[in-house]
């Protein structure tokens, strides 16, 4: 009977050490947690709690982690859900990248919620990119020709990071907030007012081959049937002149990406207008996005998603502009 007390003893006094520590330690464990888990931990005591809401308050305040420029913020007066949680990458990644495993959001600032993230790049053996110091009009890798920047420099280039002819690579460029809507979910806004044909943001996530995009659209689409789910799935293909596609790349960032996951369609073409931009040395473009007007403050960013003409069978569209389809583009279009 002793011994018997005597271990439930041991073991009550095991787990008071353990609780101890993780209160101890919680500003480092806890912004390593999904919004589930982070719940879940706070509701065990009032010191976790305390932590739980700081780090709760700080992933709000800037959907970016801290690695853009300005903060982005959510917005929600629609429902209980605080923000929406997914890895943030400022630039393509694979699918395998080990580096956004266990990345901690929401821990004290200045700590390790940021992370240094260099462009995924696959060079072009044997390009040869300019050898300005710093580039002017003149520069052979300036391409204009739409009014919009359409090559830049690149990593075969000699110029650096602040050169002109590098808008596109330099992050988000304008202020957003990501705002939650009743019937689209979360939306991306304009936070100020953002003059036409300025640089926004380029779409960034896991690039995939066209087979992994297949797979994972069909298990998307199961998903979406049994629960509100909004994946973030890009199909882009580039059309030769005779109308053949000569190139298609696959962007996923439903899991891995940045701000740009956020940008809803809208059938009338919305106010944003889609650039495939070449850097100088580099096999795959980027998807960037400009304004292609004014948009005001509190404006919803938009862009078309595709043709809705192919597919009559996919989800209800909700952009709400006179020519409004009532069906969202998907992958077969």
């Amino acid at each position: 009977m002793c011994n018997a007390m005597d271990k439930q003893q041991r073991t009550g006094e095991g787990e008071q050490y353990e609780g101890g520590l993780l209160c101890r330690f919680a500003h480092l464990v806890l912004p390593y947690l999904e919004p589930a888990g982070l719940a879940s931990v706070s509701a065990t005591c009032k010191a976790l709690r305390v932590v739980s809401k700081a780090i709760t308050s700080r992933r709000i305040s800037d959907a970016s982690r801290g690695m853009e420029t300005y903060p982005i913020s959510f917005f929600n007066s629609v429902d209980s859900e605080l923000y929406a949680y997914f890895i943030y990458s400022s630039v393509q990644t694979l699918p395998t990248s080990p580096s956004f495993a266990g990345l901690c959001w929401g821990g004290e600032i200045g700590g390790s919620g940021r992370v240094r993230q260099h462009p995924f790049v696959i060079r072009v053996e044997g390009s040869n990119g300019c050898g300005c110091e710093s580039c002017d009009l003149d520069c052979p890798c300036m391409d204009f020709s739409s009014g919009l920047p359409t090559r830049e420099c690149g990593p075969s280039c000699h110029c650096g990071s602040e050169c002109r002819n590098r808008l596109t690579q330099k992050g988000v460029s304008a202020k957003l907030k990501v705002v939650k809507d009743r019937r689209k979910g979360w939306s991306l806004v304009a936070a100020d007012f953002t003059p036409k044909g300025k640089f926004i943001c380029e779409y960034t996530g896991e690039l995939l081959t066209t087979e992994e995009a297949r797979n994972r659209q069909k298990l998307y689409d199961k998903i979406s049937k049994s629960s509100r789910f909004s994946p973030a799935l890009l199909v882009v293909r580039e059309h030769l002149p005779s109308g053949n596609v000569c190139m298609r790349f696959n962007i996923d960032a439903t899991r891995i990406g940045n701000i740009a996951r956020f940008i809803n369609h809208s059938c009338d073409g919305g106010n944003l207008c889609t650039m495939i931009v070449r850097s100088s040395g580099a096999l795959l473009p980027r998807v960037c996005f400009f304004s292609s007007r004014d948009i005001l403050k509190n404006e919803e960013l938009s862009f078309s998603y595709g043709d809705t003409t192919l597919n009559l069978t996919g989800s209800q569209c909700f952009c709400g502009s006179a020519c409004c389809c009532g069906i969202l583009p998907s992958e077969h279009t």
